[in-house]
Parts: structure tokens; sequence; C-alpha cells
């Protein structure tokens, strides 16, 4: 799906690399529809567009599979998380608390979390792990993209350093945007990829998940 595949932000498009084959068509599709919500966020002129389009999202997962709209490949490619329509729903209601003049970011990473946790159920993995992964991964992303220092301060402060979480090989894109999320914590919220270190980094936790 090299459509899907060209939407995704670079870390996560390099984590998806290291995702075995089995694996890759769940990682892909929940690592595009993330994209795509956090594009709708950004391209909206108004809030209310962006609570707009974020609606239209959850109205498509309140009907069954072959109901939604099935000329868009991302939903057609969604079809993996079959059974897993509430944790979407949050993964959706997460990026919406940012259209709120207040920020939530334990909110947020919570509802990302969700989403990473639903991909672990759909690999048959313990989902626990995943979701305290992607919790991290949400708020060092959400940090590196914060102008306001005050803001990021407080979000890297919610983030704590925390331990080196194991996962399993299924969810090797998750330890590698994972990796780069306590990279990027210990620097105050750098970007996750800010050059070369984190790029051998990446590679490193891709090739052997530590």
């Amino acid at each position: 799906m090299p459509g899907l595949t060209d939407s995704l932000p670079l870390p996560q498009r390099l984590a998806l690399a290291y995702a075995p084959a089995s694996a890759k068509p769940a990682v892909l599709a929940l690592f595009a529809l993330d994209a795509r919500l956090g594009h709708a966020l950004r391209q909206a002129s108004e809030p209310i567009m962006a609570q707009m389009r974020l609606a239209w999202w959850r109205d498509q997962f309140a009907l069954l599979p072959d109901r939604r709209e099935r000329s868009d490949e991302l939903i057609r490619a969604l079809d993996v998380f079959a059974g897993e329509e509430a944790a979407l729903i949050g993964l959706v209601d997460g990026w919406e608390t940012l259209i709120s003049e207040q920020l939530d970011a334990d909110g947020f990473a919570m509802g990302r979390a969700r989403g990473f946790a639903a991909l672990a159920r759909r690999l048959g993995v313990p989902d626990e792990p995943s979701a305290e992964a992607g919790r991290r991964y949400a708020l060092a992303d959400l940090a590196a993209n914060l102008s306001e220092a005050d803001e990021r301060q407080a979000v890297l402060d919610l983030a704590g350093q925390g331990r080196r979480i194991a996962l399993p090989k299924a969810l090797r894109s998750l330890a590698v945007l994972d990796g780069l999320a306590r990279r990027s914590l210990a620097r105050g919220g750098s970007p996750l990829l800010d050059g070369p270190g984190a790029m051998l980094s990446a590679i490193r936790l891709g090739l052997a998940g530590r």
C-alpha cells in the first residue's frame, strides 16, 4: 500500500520498515489512521472544521465495515481492526483533545495509547505494554511539536523518563517509536529523528528490539 505508507511521518515510516510481514498490514493501518487524524487537525482552518472531520471518522466506525466509505483506501485497510472500533474511536477522541484551548496532554496520549493497545490485541500479544509504550511515544511526539516552553515542560514532566518496555517482535515498530521517544524526552523534547544519532538508534532498535 504505497499510498498509505507515503502518508506517514518519517518516524512512523521508518518504524514500519521493521514490522514483521504478518504484522505489517495492521501496523500500517493504525499508523495511517493516526497520521490522517493529525493531518485533519493541522489542515483545518477552524476548530469546527477539524471537529467535523473527526466526527466523520466516528461515524464510519459506528458502521459495519461493509457499510463504510469503501472508496477510501484507509477505510478498507482498517478492516483488520474489526471488533476494535471502540479503541479506534478512542484514538479519534485523543486527537480531538488538541482542539480545546486547555491542553489535555494526558487525554491526548491515552487516546493514542488505546490505538496501540488495539494493535497488540490484533496481533495476539499483551496490550498493556503496548499501551504504555504508545502513551510515551504520544507524549514525546507532542512535546517535540509544542512551541510554548511551559506547555512542553508540562508534557515532559507528565512523561517522565520511564523504564525500557520489553515488546514482542510483532510490535517491533512500536519498539522503534518508543526508543526514539525515550531519546527525545531525555533531550528535552527534541524531534524524534533529529539527526544521524537518532537514525542509528532506530536501526538498532529495529534490528535487535533494544
